[in-house]
């Protein structure tokens, strides 16, 4: 990246987050700390390690199919009260959802919730619209752990066309441990294949999960928006804290 260009997104990164914070109450003040505009730069965009550590936002890298990689920033962290029971996640010990929404400079948004895509808003190739389901994603309770959940069942909704209602039910499966580079750096994950099948239209695909051991963190994934949507790649460079 070239120096300009990386230091004119520094301070209109810094502009933004310091007007977003005008007038936002202490509740969210940590919150808003991490507004910020983000963009797609020319094919393949790829920052240096120090670049990325010196940024104060959280970050990753995205790829649609085969297409450029971008660099993206986080917009916005939220709260999102899961729709499973309550008391069953208080006594799982599970961890609560953080959607957090990843913005570009055109308007395009990723939403994740514990590494998982929840919703995408204004891609050209189509949208994942929602996911709704009332058992604990197996990434929110913490695939790292023996005895955390490996199938999982949901309703999704995509565009284009009105695709409403979609069941699909997922079994995860562990492919063993890898080395991946996370930041230019060589990282150990666990390697998990997700086995989506898709009941209304009898299809099946794979979505691909490397976790960090420790603390069960996604640090890069390969999913699938939706059937005839494309893959997306997500390699998590610096997490949200």
């Amino acid at each position: 990246m070239q120096p300009f260009l990386f230091k004119k997104c520094i301070a209109l990164l810094c502009s933004v987050a310091l007007l977003a914070l005008t007038g936002c109450s202490q509740k969210f003040k940590d919150v808003n700390d991490t507004l910020s505009l983000a963009f797609f730069g020319d094919p393949d965009v790829e920052l240096q390690s120090d670049e990325i550590t010196n940024l104060p936002y959280a970050s990753i890298y995205a790829r649609v199919d085969d297409g450029p990689q971008a660099f993206m920033v986080l917009a916005l962290a939220e709260s999102k009260p899961s729709l499973s029971s309550n008391q069953s996640s208080q006594q799982n010990n599970t961890p609560e959802k953080l959607q957090l929404k990843w913005l570009s400079s055109d308007g395009g948004m990723l939403v994740t919730e514990h590494g998982r895509l929840v919703k995408t808003l204004n891609l050209p190739v189509g949208n994942l619209v929602n996911i709704a389901s009332q058992q604990v994603d197996p990434l929110q309770a913490g695939l790292h752990l023996p005895n955390s959940p490996k199938t999982w069942q949901r309703i999704i909704d995509w565009q284009p066309g009105y695709h409403f209602g979609y069941t699909l039910t997922s079994t995860f499966d562990q492919q063993g441990t890898e080395i991946i580079m996370v930041n230019q750096q060589p990282v150990e994950a666990m390697h998990f294949k997700e086995a989506v099948y898709v009941e209304e239209l009898d299809m099946s695909y794979n979505n691909q999960f490397w976790i960090e051991p420790t603390t069960g963190k996604v640090l890069k994934s390969q999913q699938k928006l939706a059937p005839g949507l494309p893959y997306i790649d997500i390699t998590l460079l610096k997490p949200f804290s």
